[in-house]
């Protein structure tokens, strides 16, 4: 999905590289290669790229990563009108 883009601008992915420990897992399970890692730190490489599926954030195991469900997350936005209420980002929506 190169070049692809939902909404730039939008994403709610954040990085706190001071508790990053360099593991590599979020670059592992992102299916858009939105994160890297660079010196032995992950980055944020294109944030425009996230679908917001919480992948990164559910598998670092220092909390360096967050993200909330949102605009690029279509299950999470299906699941939501479908229940009528907020989905926690535990629930691996997407």
């Amino acid at each position: 999905m190169d070049g692809f883009r939902y909404f730039e601008g939008v994403a709610t992915l954040a990085m706190d590289e001071n508790a990053c420990v360099g593991c590599g897992m979020c670059a592992a399970v992102c299916p858009h290669a939105v994160m890297a890692l660079q010196n032995g730190k992950a980055r944020i490489a294109d944030k425009d790229e996230c679908m917001e599926c919480g992948a990164c954030a559910g598998n670092c195991p220092t909390g360096a990563v967050s993200v909330t469900p949102g605009v690029g997350c279509a299950a999470y936005i299906i699941q939501t009108w479908i229940r009528g209420k907020n989905i926690p980002l535990d629930a691996k929506c997407c």
